[in-house]
């Protein structure tokens, strides 16, 4: 089994450093143009099956990419944003942030992040993602498989924490994806491991999610 884990194409949510969390928020004709030029990029790559975020930001990166083939995109609410609560909504650019300054935890300490009302801790997201996971590369049928998984920032450095075996103080590992980057992870029988990590497939110009916010 091949897994081609990929972040969601860009928001203006995203643009404007804005909390998205499980607030669902489309795609911008910006983000769209990343899917489609990472679509190209993985053209040569056979999908047998794509399991995506309900999200419509990440279903729609998944579309995009998977346009014009016949491959089952599939939905699992594991693989959601953190929810981040009664943060959702709030500014992080740093010029009119609407968050406490405790909220840095988030960026610089995850082990003594507190969430807001409502929201996740990063050990709710790990075990979470970490189960799909765990489901997924046990399931017989997907054995010789090229799975795409559409999901989000802080849920796929969920995934690649469980992968790579990190505490929760390592959580971000390489820091927030960029958008439609993606990393593949070979699977051998409980075996996971990572070939590549945050490949674009454009030229682009796309700023790393926290520039601007610590």
């Amino acid at each position: 089994m091949k897994l081609y884990i990929v972040r969601h194409g860009e928001t203006d949510w995203n643009k404007s450093r804005r909390i998205q969390g499980q607030v669902d928020i489309p795609l911008n004709e910006f983000g769209k143009s990343l899917a489609r030029k990472t679509a190209k990029g993985l053209q040569n790559v056979r999908f047998d099956y794509c399991i995506s975020s309900p999200l419509c930001r990440a279903r729609e990166t998944a579309r995009l990419i998977l346009e014009g083939r016949d491959v089952p995109i599939l939905e699992d609410d594991r693989i959601m944003e953190m929810a981040f609560g009664d943060y959702e909504g709030k500014s992080l650019e740093k010029s009119r942030c609407e968050l406490p300054d405790e909220f840095q935890k988030f960026f610089t300490d995850p082990e003594n992040f507190v969430p807001a009302n409502g929201g996740e801790s990063f050990a709710d997201l790990k075990k979470r993602t970490g189960e799909f996971l765990g489901d997924l590369i046990h399931k017989k049928e997907f054995e010789q498989c090229n799975i795409l998984i559409a999901t989000h920032g802080a849920a796929l450095a969920g995934m690649l924490n469980n992968i790579k075996h990190l505490s929760l103080k390592e959580y971000w590992g390489q820091g927030v994806h960029k958008n439609c980057a993606v990393t593949e992870v070979q699977v051998t029988g409980n075996d996971m491991k990572i070939l590549s990590e945050n490949v674009v497939y454009y030229d682009d110009e796309v700023e790393d999610w926290d520039a601007q916010v610590r």
